[in-house]
């Protein structure tokens, strides 16, 4: 945020546009977990991680399972620290160490929460990210101001949503707009 800014997008999605020049960014959504004047934080939420599975997750940080482990998705959360997973999720889970971003999400970055998750006690809705995105002091204000950015209100789906191809338009189309006539160009008068 900018000095005298008031707006916080925490809780919010970020859309990234079409003419996004950062790869890593391209057609991403990313939910944002923290947003202040010290910068902002967030987790990309339509992008998997192909190198790895949960099960092997769980075998490397020698977790135990005791069933078989779930099909869940290991997400590509951002490119800070991308050996280091947080996991965003239903606010029905609150442990030491966790962020509740709102009423309805959380973010835990522990062991335990995976544990948890492969225990069958962990929280009711989650997405597993290695790394996150990250920005310093007004950083993501200029890039929203330089038209990079869309914001729009978070939902379950888009969050925590299996069809990761399709959550970028649905994002879109949730503004009222066909994703294909968007266009990165801002208009001045």
């Amino acid at each position: 945020m900018t000095k005298g800014d008031d707006t916080n997008l925490t809780g919010q999605l970020l859309i990234a546009m079409p003419t996004m020049a950062d790869p890593r960014f391209s057609k991403s959504l990313v939910y944002l977990c923290a947003h202040n004047e010290d910068g902002a934080m967030g987790l990309v939420v339509n992008r998997r991680v192909e190198e790895i599975s949960f099960a092997e997750m769980l075998e490397q940080l020698e977790i135990k399972q005791l069933a078989p482990p779930e099909d869940i998705e290991v997400h590509y959360g951002g490119p800070v620290e991308t050996a280091r997973g947080f996991v965003l999720h239903s606010a029905d889970y609150l442990h030491e160490g966790t962020l509740q971003v709102n009423e309805q999400i959380a973010l835990t970055a522990t062991l335990q929460v995976l544990r948890d998750i492969a225990g069958k006690t962990g929280p009711r809705r989650h997405l597993l990210a290695l790394g996150y995105a990250g920005w310093g002091p007004g950083q993501l204000d200029s890039e929203i101001q330089q038209n990079a950015w869309l914001t729009v209100e978070a939902d379950d789906d888009l969050i925590f949503g299996g069809d990761l191809d399709a959550k970028w338009g649905q994002a879109i189309r949730k503004l009222g707009f066909d994703p294909s006539m968007l266009s990165g160009a801002a208009g001045h008068a």
